[in-house]
């Protein structure tokens, strides 16, 4: 039977009820992933955080710890996952900012952030669209800024080529990215992208099954 696509937003909007049980346990490595990235967070006090993809806001809970004066601006297509984040942390004091939209078309402005942070949310676009947004980044990133992401990794070539093969098939020409569907990169390729756009001290910090932790730093003033 012939997969059917849904586009991203309905998508998680359909299924915001189980998606924290979904990420905790039915991705593999996801306890150790999750810990990984905060481990890898730099610890800058009140430092602002853009998140990128942040759902319902499970890596939030690690920033909060780690610093909890941190300001953070989250963007996410569902307005349902944005709507849990925000009874989660309402209450809480902390300083965080939704935004209801697409990352790939919004502006994130000069040099605001210290660190952008995504989890298991970039596994879905291009190559050339993650160079535009790679380079979006950078641009928003203070000297010196982290970019830290955490994603679903191809394991070779074949295996991204594979993934990219299936969704032309089944996309009716829309963009990767359009529909929910997993077209991941090799390491090596995000590092190269992430260099292009012009990191340095571009490396993969950690990796276990399918899921690396790439670490790309912009240079300092």
């Amino acid at each position: 039977m012939e997969q059917k696509l849904e586009k991203m937003d309905a998508f998680f909007d359909a299924r915001v009820e189980g998606y924290e049980e979904h990420m905790l346990s039915d991705i593999d490595a996801a306890p150790d992933f999750y810990r990984e990235t905060m481990h890898n967070l730099p610890k800058v006090p009140g430092m602002h955080v853009l998140d990128l993809g942040c759902g319902t806001g499970l890596e939030l809970e690690g920033v909060f710890q780690a610093v909890p004066d941190a300001e953070v601006t989250g963007i996410d297509v569902s307005q349902k996952m944005l709507g849990k984040l925000h009874a989660h942390f309402a209450n809480m004091g902390k300083r965080v900012t939704l935004v209801w939209g697409d990352y790939l078309e919004h502006d994130f402005g000069v040099e605001r952030y210290d660190t952008v942070l995504s989890v298991e949310s970039l596994h879905h676009f291009a190559p050339e669209t993650k160079q535009q947004l790679y380079w979006k980044l950078h641009l928003c990133l203070k000297p010196g800024g982290v970019f830290l992401n955490t994603d679903y990794i191809a394991k070779d070539e074949a295996e991204q080529a594979a993934a990219f093969d299936a969704y032309a098939r089944l996309s009716d020409g829309k963009p990767a990215g359009y529909f929910h569907f997993d077209t991941p990169l090799t390491v090596e390729n995000e590092c190269r992208l992430l260099r292009e756009a012009g990191f340095q001290n571009v490396r993969c910090v950690w990796r276990k099954d399918a899921t690396a932790i790439l670490l790309a730093q912009k240079e300092e003033a």
